[in-house]
């Protein structure tokens, strides 16, 4: 991890725009404004996905139950363009939350869980950075000045939940990392990383001026968890580049040194 430091300091360097960074592979880490608050843009959905596979341990919500969908909302996904006597279960839903990143999918599961509920679980995991304010595409919200934060050390926090420990069953974590191994956005992160070579779970967010990733890469025994905020980016194609380029710095870490 040390001999990549510096290429990573180089990389962030040359943003246009303001960047916080958390990795940490076993005992190693690199930070750069990793508790500085950055607007989170879809990888709120990553607690989210915590808060709804707790529920759903703990009988509050079945992954089978069907729901209908009837509010659509815009922005990624697909629900917005099926027809209008379409229903499906809470686990699917879940599932279109985390690898098409779908906002109606994602506005459902936020009705159903609570989102005081969502918020008091971020809480008691030690996230003290994160608050989900407002549903996806609410641009009223927005106008109130209600926006979905999170911080780089934060989203750690949340992908080693995921992966470890046992805040969550065995099951649930194998779930979600199933879903984010499915992630269908490649283009930060994992964009060169070969997904036959390495496993990748992760998520992605984007807002205007807003380039975000969260992963979890794993090979050989060895986990690196990474998550990267970016905001007031002046070019985002840019911004995009240089993620791609630490996730590529990454991956050649883990594979080289075994």
């Amino acid at each position: 991890m040390l001999k990549i430091k510096k290429e990573i300091m180089t990389v962030l360097a040359g943003i246009k725009g303001k960047a916080g960074v958390a990795i940490e592979i076993d005992n190693e880490c690199f930070y750069y404004h990793n508790e500085e608050v950055f607007p989170s843009a879809s990888v709120i959905k990553v607690p989210i996905l915590i808060e709804g596979l707790r529920q759903a341990e703990n009988g509050t919500i079945t992954l089978n139950d069907m729901l209908p969908i009837r509010e659509r909302v815009g922005g990624s996904g697909v629900l917005q363009a099926l027809s209008d006597q379409s229903s499906m279960s809470v686990k699917d839903l879940l599932t279109l939350m985390i690898t098409v990143s779908d906002n109606t999918a994602t506005n459902m599961i936020i009705d159903l869980l609570g989102l005081d509920s969502i918020n008091k679980t971020m809480e008691t995991l030690g996230l003290q950075k994160t608050a989900l304010q407002r549903n996806m595409m609410d641009f009223a919200a927005v106008k109130r000045g209600l926006n979905n934060i999170t911080c780089a050390s934060d989203l750690i926090i949340c992908l080693k939940v995921i992966n470890e420990g046992e805040y969550l069953s065995e099951e649930s974590r194998t779930l979600a990392l199933t879903m984010m191994n499915y992630q269908q956005f490649h283009d930060k992160l994992t964009a060169r990383v070969d997904p036959d070579k390495v496993f990748v779970a992760s998520k992605t967010g984007s807002l205007p001026g807003v380039e975000n990733d969260c992963a979890i890469f794993k090979y050989r025994g060895k986990t690196a968890y990474a998550a990267i905020l970016t905001e007031k980016l002046e070019d985002e194609y840019s911004g995009r580049q240089v993620i791609s380029q630490i996730g590529k710095y990454l991956y050649d870490y883990l594979t080289e040194m075994n």
